[in-house]
C-alpha cells in the first residue's frame, strides 16, 4: 500500500472504525455502522464520502431505499478493510481515539525501524513539524513508541522506535505496504 493512500484514507477520523465494522461483517447500512463505531451522524457522513470518493465503498445498487442507502466494500476496499479490522483488534478499545487522528497510522508505518524526527518527516511528506511532534507525544504517553536520546551524535538527537502495541500494528501496516496490499 502506498504511504500517501493512506495518509488519504486515515485523513478522516471514522474511516478505519467503519471500515473495520464491515470487514467484521455489521450491516451496510447507517444505523448499524453508527452503532458501531460510536461516530456523530456529520463525521459519520463525512467519512462515508470520502470512503467513496477514494473507491473503498460504493452504494449496493438495488439495496436500500434512498433516504436509508446500502453501503458495500468494493474489491480495493476489501483490502483496506481487512487492514483496518487488524489495526482495530490489536489497538483495543481503550485506544481508539489514538487511533483515529490522522497520523497515528501512517506515523506508526514509516517507524518499522529507530528514526529520527526528520527521517519520519521526510517519510510522510505533507506533515507539519507541529502534527508529527503531537502524534509522535501521544502515541509515547500511551507506549506505542519509544523516544531515546542518542549521546554519541553531536547534538545529541532523539531516536523514535515503536514498542508494545505500536510494533504490532507497524509490522502489520509494514507488511502491507511492502506486498503493494492495496493497488492505486
Amino acid at each position: 500500500m502506498d504511504i500517501k493512500f493512506l495518509v488519504n484514507v486515515t485523513s478522516r477520523a471514522w474511516a478505519l472504525p467503519i471500515l473495520a465494522s464491515l470487514h467484521d461483517g455489521v450491516p451496510g447500512r447507517q444505523a448499524p455502522l453508527l452503532t458501531a463505531t460510536g461516530a456523530s451522524r456529520t463525521a459519520f457522513a463525512q467519512s462515508m464520502d470520502h470512503l467513496i470518493d477514494i473507491g473503498l465503498l460504493e452504494r449496493n445498487p438495488g439495496h436500500g431505499h434512498p433516504l436509508r442507502p446500502e453501503f458495500r466494500l468494493t474489491k480495493q476496499g476489501a483490502g483496506v478493510a481487512e487492514l483496518a479490522s487488524r489495526i482495530q483488534h490489536l489497538s483495543g478499545d481503550e485506544n481508539q481515539d489514538l487511533l483515529r487522528r490522522s497520523w497515528t497510522v501512517p506515523v506508526l508505518t514509516v517507524l518499522h525501524r529507530p528514526s529520527q524526527f526528520t527521517e519520519i518527516k521526510r517519510r510522510l511528506l505533507t506533515i507539519s513539524d507541529r502534527a508529527l511532534s503531537q502524534s509522535l507525544q501521544s502515541m509515547e504517553e500511551r507506549s506505542w513508541i519509544r523516544r531515546s536520546v542518542d549521546d554519541m551524535m553531536r547534538p545529541p538527537k532523539p531516536i523514535y522506535s515503536t514498542i508494545h502495541t505500536g510494533a504490532m500494528i507497524t509490522k502489520v501496516t509494514g507488511a502491507a505496504t511492502e506486498t503493494g496490499y492495496t493497488q492505486l
